[in-house]
This record gives C-alpha cells, sequence and structure tokens, in this order.
C-alpha cells in the first residue's frame, strides 16, 4: 500500500461467523447449509474426555458425527495430521469441525492440506523430509472452528505444523502453510464452552488475541477497515477482559471478550497483506525452545516492545490510545504522553490476566541464549510487516529483551 492509508486494497473472506450461548446446538443446521453429511471432530485428548465441550458438539452434530478424532498436542505435528487423515478416510468423512485451542484447529487445516494430494499419507512423508508443505489443486475438505481459547487465530488461512511424526524427533523444523482455501467455512463462538476452559489457559490466550487488534493498527498492511474492526475490538476487549478471572465469569462481560476477539482477528489473516507484526515475531523467538505460552510471553514483551516502537516511530500512537480509551488533552498535545498511556494500558491488561511479567520467570529461557533469540526474532518473516522507518537490527532486539528480563 502506499503512505496514504485511505488507499488500499482489501481481499478476505471469512466463513459465517456466530457468537452467542448455545450455538454449536445449530451444527447440524450448519452442515446441512453446507451440503456435509459426515464431519470429523478434531481435537485434543482433554477437549475430547471432557463432557461439558463434547456433550454439547455431539447433541449440535447429530446423526451427521462421523467420529471423533483426538490426537491433537500444541507440538502440531505432522505425523498428527497423517494420523487424522487416515481416521478421516476411514470414516468417510466430508467436513472436519475443529474443537478447542489453536492446535487442533492449526490440526485440521493441515488434514485438509493433505486431502487435496492424491496420496496424502506419501505427501506427508515428502513433506517431512522436505520440511515444506502446500496445498495441490483441487477443493480440501472443509473446516469448521469451534475454538474454546482467545488466541484469535480462528478467522485464518494458515497453520503452524512440526515437521515430524511425532516427539522422538530431534529438534525438527517447523513452518506453516496458507492458502485462502483453508480460511474456516464456519466458526461458533459459544460462550457456554469458553466457560469450561482453564484460567490460566484462557487468560494466556486473551492476551495473545489482544495484541492482534495492537498490530493490526500499527502494521505497514494495516487498512481503513481493519483499522475500525481492530479499535472496536479492542474496546470490548478492556470492557471484558477482567470478567476471565471471576468466578462464574459474567456473561455480558464475556460477550464483550468474544465479539472483541471476533472483531481483532478479521482481515489480520489478509493473504500476502499480515497484519501480524513485532510483537508476534518475539513471541516466536522466544517460544521455539522454550514450552512458553504464546501469549504469556506477549503479556511480558508487548509494553517493551511498544515502548521500542514509540521511540523509534509513530507507531499510530493517537489511533492506540484512542481504542485503548487512554486518549486525552495531554496526549493530544504531547506524543511521548500518548506512547506512555498506550505502554500502561498494555500493562494493565496484562495485569488484569494474572500474567507473569518478567522473562526471568519462563522456564528453559536463560540469558545466555538472549543473543539466538535476538537473530531469531530479526530472522522472523514478520519482521517484514513493521511499520516504515523501523528497521530492527539484532542489537536493537537484544536490548528490548534485556529490558524485559
Amino acid at each position: 500500500m502506499t503512505g496514504d492509508r485511505r488507499r488500499f486494497e482489501f481481499a478476505y473472506r471469512p466463513g459465517s461467523i456466530a457468537c452467542r450461548p448455545g450455538c454449536v446446538a445449530g451444527l447440524d443446521t450448519t452442515c446441512e447449509r453446507h451440503g456435509w453429511e459426515r464431519a470429523l471432530v478434531v481435537c485434543g485428548t482433554t477437549v475430547g474426555s471432557t463432557p461439558a465441550v463434547m456433550d454439547p458438539i455431539r447433541e449440535g452434530l447429530g446423526d451427521r458425527l462421523a467420529g471423533v478424532f483426538d490426537g491433537t498436542t500444541p507440538e502440531k505435528y505432522l505425523g498428527t495430521a497423517i494420523e487424522g487423515v487416515r481416521r478421516a478416510r476411514a470414516v468417510d468423512a466430508d467436513a472436519l469441525v475443529a474443537v478447542g485451542g489453536g492446535s487442533s484447529l492449526d490440526v485440521a487445516k493441515v488434514m485438509a492440506t493433505l486431502t487435496t494430494h492424491g496420496d496424502p499419507a506419501t505427501a506427508g512423508e515428502r513433506a517431512i523430509e522436505d520440511a515444506s508443505l502446500a496445498l495441490a489443486a483441487g477443493d480440501p475438505l472443509p473446516v469448521a472452528a469451534v475454538p474454546t481459547t482467545l488466541a484469535g487465530a480462528d478467522l485464518s488461512t494458515v497453520a503452524g505444523v512440526t515437521f515430524a511424526h511425532g516427539p522422538d524427533a530431534d529438534d525438527p523444523p517447523s513452518g506453516g502453510v496458507g492458502d485462502a482455501r483453508l480460511m474456516p467455512a464456519a466458526i461458533r463462538y459459544d460462550a457456554d464452552l469458553f466457560r469450561t476452559t482453564p484460567t490460566a489457559v484462557l487468560t494466556a490466550s486473551a492476551m495473545n488475541g489482544f495484541d492482534k487488534g495492537v498490530e493490526a493498527l500499527y502494521t505497514r498492511n494495516s487498512t481503513p477497515v481493519t483499522d475500525g474492526t481492530a479499535m472496536r475490538g479492542l474496546r470490548l476487549l478492556r470492557a471484558g477482559l477482567p470478567t476471565l478471572r471471576e468466578d462464574p465469569m459474567d456473561a455480558d462481560r464475556l460477550d464483550d471478550v468474544l465479539a472483541g476477539i471476533v472483531c481483532v482477528q478479521y482481515g489480520v489473516s489478509e493473504p500476502g497483506a499480515s497484519k501480524l507484526s513485532l510483537v508476534h515475531a518475539f513471541g516466536h523467538g522466544l517460544s521455539r525452545n522454550t514450552d512458553a505460552h504464546q501469549g504469556v510471553v506477549h503479556g511480558i514483551v508487548a509494553p517493551h516492545v511498544l515502548q521500542y516502537l514509540f521511540d523509534s516511530v509513530d507507531g499510530r500512537r493517537d489511533l492506540l490510545a484512542a481504542a485503548l480509551g487512554v486518549a486525552s488533552a495531554d496526549t493530544d498535545a504531547n506524543a511521548d504522553a500518548t506512547a506512555e498511556a498506550v505502554v500502561d494500558a498494555v500493562v494493565d491488561v496484562r495485569d488484569d490476566l494474572g500474567l507473569p511479567t518478567r522473562l526471568r520467570a519462563i522456564d528453559g529461557l536463560a540469558w545466555s541464549g538472549l543473543d539466538d533469540v535476538a537473530e531469531w526474532i530479526v530472522d522472523d518473516p514478520l519482521i517484514g510487516t513493521v511499520p516504515a522507518g523501523l528497521d530492527p537490527s539484532v542489537a536493537d532486539v537484544r536490548a528490548v529483551l534485556e529490558a524485559a528480563w
């Protein structure tokens, strides 16, 4: 896009979205609308063994439930997807319903990718060998998503994958696959299911989702469309997120959270114009050799990354201040005050979610490893989406990591 952000292209086609308590009761109608007769549920073992989640899913699908594949894990091994496709073929599935966190949705998308190949198993083995996977010609198995976490990666055309059969692999490479055909055809945000998710998982994932709205505003790929959805989403999240640590969660505030998560991720996964940016690059680098949740990492580094951003470029701080409800006469007159108010607001969100504040709290992350982490971050593809005029060096990134230590 040009320097004038009013001149833009926007090519984004999400599936149908429902956001209300009990909406999974209509999964059979959703299947009927799309012509799906046999749906395979794709999930992890925890979700698959949680009646409060699976009973509504089973009842919602009714006779269209072909089976359950509950083998997904956070590592998203390609071998898991290969096994999932075998299961899909064994039950003659014509659709996949991913239930749970981002890992299950990613595995379902990788399964769908494999189904575009004449021999999915052979294609999977070749992908492990080459550390690369792409869709072939033709239509993949369609995917529906029923998220139970708040990372905001549901309205997306991409999926992460680890190129290995399973945990026995020694330091396997990871990567991703992306194609407009992988956009879920239907996404169902059912508040009743989110109430079953452990608080620690919900709060960490919420920070990840929140940052998508922040980055959608400052990325060089921003558009007037995503400015509007991101700002609305951030306002809703600021209002709703504190309820995630309440028991029970307030129904109205949870509605705010779910609507906010839909809004902040709307248009983020636009082919060729991703809105993910510097905070997510830090998240990728810091979680590469640790088991840290992306949202935990985001909570720690986002304030420091934003401070670095504002020290270097404008970063659309006025829009961020307005979206986060911290714009005032003082901030309008003082760019430094605006930056400080935005950073403080992000700190408040992190603290309301009860997330860690220092990198040294992450198991497996050592001070001696920060040089490697800094290099990984600078090499991350998302560095290409940072604002014009910002050119992070390894030294710059290392300084941010030290500030967050």
